[in-house]
């Protein structure tokens, strides 16, 4: 390059030695637009995906999914997998994995049931019992997980074996039936139009949580350590009290979970809870490819929920077989969990 060259190869009359056209200047960020765009479409991939099973299921079945009682029959019969979905992420969202919820929840429920059916308890102070298990239950993930600090992923499937024992115990491996029916007015029979009320409650819930984690200092910390844990002890966060008290949280969240489950049926089975589990990972890994993709987040996962809600109601109402519920699950948390990894790589 001479001196009569600028810093692009051109004279300074614009020509190019070799007789090219000088490329044109580049003015601000010439690539905003595909920017913007890749970021709205990740963003909005899994809203868009969820309207188009809509659309699919409406078209396959114009009488019977397209209806009001279809719409709150899958709410209502979905609010227990979108509050276990939502203790999940609290501990999630602070780096962690809690394996033990479904039988936490479950602890909890079957005391509540064990107790108003055989000991003649209240329903509300029953189930305020089965909360406060469900709190201690995180309590002690909380202690064994961050105290002793140890591998989240085994201790809490090792604690989950020990609840699943409580739970046996206590009902002595039996149904118990028979709830108080008022419990059931508190979350299936009350509705606003079609939609049980208890659809409400988990909704508040997950407002809640997306308002202490976009609006608090508290939120900030508890992001801050899911990102990063060392950083954020080195920049004076408490990340201890962070993890176990999201660790309590969660057990307390998926005690209610339960209880809600037990209103819809008014019965509880040593077996019938856990299976949300599986469900509700689905949808937190799925819900992180949303809204804030490649963060755990509450609004991504309540959309994730309906997502699958939907595609299982689909499937049941087209006559699948009840093991496509699983490969649907299944196969969702596998595509999530990829999706989410790749973009919180990014």
């Amino acid at each position: 390059m001479t001196d009569a060259t600028t810093a692009n190869g051109s004279t300074p009359d614009g020509s190019i030695p070799d007789g090219r056209t000088p490329p044109d200047p580049v003015v601000g960020n010439q690539t905003r637009g595909p920017s913007l765009f890749r970021r709205y479409g990740e963003q909005l991939a899994l809203p868009v995906a969820w309207l188009l099973i809509v659309v699919f299921f409406s078209i396959q079945e114009p009488d019977l999914f397209p209806t009001s009682r279809n719409l709150g029959s899958l709410l209502g019969t979905q609010t227990a997998l979108f509050i276990v979905a939502l203790a999940a992420l609290l501990p999630a969202m602070a780096g962690d994995l809690d394996l033990s919820l479904g039988w936490a929840g479950a602890f909890g429920a079957m005391v509540m049931a064990v107790l108003n059916t055989q000991h003649d308890w209240g329903i509300v102070p029953a189930a305020l019992v089965a909360l406060l298990i469900g709190a201690a239950c995180g309590f002690f993930n909380g202690f064994v997980v961050v105290k002793l600090k140890t591998e989240p992923f085994i201790m809490t499937l090792g604690t989950g074996a020990v609840f699943q024992g409580f739970v046996l115990w206590v009902s002595d491996s039996n149904t118990v039936t028979n709830v108080a029916r008022s419990l059931s007015t508190w979350t299936l029979q009350t509705k606003v139009w079609v939609i049980p009320i208890q659809f409400f409650y988990a909704l508040a819930i997950m407002l809640v949580i997306w308002w202490v984690a976009e609006h608090t200092p508290l939120g900030v910390r508890w992001l801050f350590v899911g990102k990063s844990r060392d950083v954020a002890r080195l920049s004076g966060i408490n990340t201890d009290r962070i993890r176990w008290g999201a660790f309590t949280a969660a057990g307390a969240l998926a005690a209610f979970g339960a209880v809600v489950f037990v209103g819809n049926s008014g019965s509880m089975s040593p077996v019938s809870f856990s299976p949300f589990l599986l469900p509700a990972y689905a949808a937190v890994f799925l819900g992180a490819t949303t809204i804030h993709p490649g963060r755990f987040n509450p609004i991504g996962t309540g959309i994730a929920v309906l997502f699958l809600a939907t595609g299982v109601q689909g499937l049941r109402i087209m006559g699948a077989d009840d093991f496509t519920q699983f490969l649907f699950y299944g196969g969702t948390l596998v595509v999530a969990v990829a999706g989410s990894r790749y973009l919180r790589g990014k």
